[in-house]
């Protein structure tokens, strides 16, 4: 019914499993699709420019930053990411969902932007749980994983500013409850009021 694409920010601690339920998102909905985020850090092994991301240095991304082409940005964990601006509104007037994985921080931009955005957080089933997949990255020092387990608990305390919370103890269910969720928010009557407002309209006709 809505004339303009949704913008669903998920975050969640880091090893929480926010891009596998990501990937499944999109799999199950043509509708919904994800923006190719820039990032200042080296790709890992796999990872393709412009497919993964979009790996640019430093001096570019903060020449792009001064010329207010992000929706948002964020440094994590020693390297800076962003969302293009332009590439999500062009989606969304095409009438496409766009889903967003990213930290706390660049939630809390668009939270305090004129953007509107269903904010969903993304929870382990336990701390204990959380550590354990942080570990099995296998692609961390001790003291990086250590480090991205002390920024997960911090990152929790974020959860109270999002509109829903959801469990990630298994990977179809939790994106089964977010795909309910979209559907949820594309029915509110705030968001259908032109498509109601001629509904009711052509009742006059009869």
């Amino acid at each position: 019914m809505i004339g303009k694409g949704l913008l669903i920010i998920l975050s969640g601690p880091s090893g929480v499993g926010k891009g596998t339920v990501c990937r499944v998102l999109c799999q199950e909905n043509r509708r919904l699709v994800r923006t190719t985020s820039l990032t200042t850090r080296s790709p890992r092994k796999g990872e393709r420019d412009g497919v993964d991301y979009h790996f640019v240095d430093e001096k570019k991304f903060h020449e792009l930053k001064e010329q207010g082409a992000f929706l948002e940005w964020a440094k994590v964990h020693g390297n800076f990411y962003a969302t293009l601006a332009q590439e999500v509104e062009e989606l969304r007037q095409k009438d496409y969902d766009v889903l967003l994985e990213i930290d706390v921080q660049g939630a809390a931009q668009i939270r305090n932007s004129s953007v509107e955005g269903v904010y969903i957080f993304l929870l382990p089933p336990s701390m204990e749980e959380l550590w354990r997949r942080i570990m099995g990255r296998g692609s961390d020092t001790p003291e990086a994983m250590k480090e991205r387990f002390n920024n997960a608990y911090h990152e929790l305390s974020e959860v109270w500013k999002y509109d829903y919370v959801v469990i990630n103890d298994d990977i179809s269910r939790a994106a089964r409850t977010i795909e309910g969720i979209i559907m949820a928010e594309k029915c509110r009557v705030e968001k259908n009021k032109q498509f109601l407002t001629d509904f009711i309209e052509k009742g006059d006709k009869y």
